[in-house]
């Protein structure tokens, strides 16, 4: 009976649970981010991809630009395109006019450091995967 309890308890203690955690061997500088179930993650979430994407509904949309309302900040932002403006339907390519009234959209923005203005660098529509770039 005393052997099948040390057999136990060894198997148990080789399964990881006799491991410290975290807070019990310090975190390094180095260490990842335990999740909220203790596992800990080495790749970058899904969001460090989108962190620099504003979003917002199209209120207006021009050849020029468009205005979005309903954007992360609160306040409706007035933005202008360029030559260099991509536009992204579901993944692809796509063309300013496959930009509508009421659509939710995700907008890389570029600030013009000489007028200010706020330009429309990139903008995605419908269901899509950032590209890698």
């Amino acid at each position: 009976m005393k052997l099948q309890i040390i057999l136990m308890a060894s198997a148990i203690g080789l399964m990881g649970f006799a491991t410290p955690s975290v807070a019990q061997r310090g975190k390094g500088a180095g260490d990842p981010e335990p999740s909220a179930l203790g596992i800990q993650h080495n790749a970058p979430n899904a969001g460090s991809k989108y962190k620099d994407l504003h979003f917002g509904i199209v209120k207006e949309v021009s050849k020029d630009g468009l205005v979005l309302t309903k954007t992360d900040n609160g306040d409706d932002k007035t933005l202008k395109f360029s030559k260099k403006t991509k536009f992204i339907l579901d993944g692809k390519d796509s063309i300013i006019e496959s930009v509508h009234l009421g659509d939710k959209v995700w907008v890389a923005i570029d600030e013009d450091k000489k007028t200010g203005d706020l330009i429309a660098h990139r903008v995605f529509a419908g269901v899509f995967l950032m590209p890698s770039d």
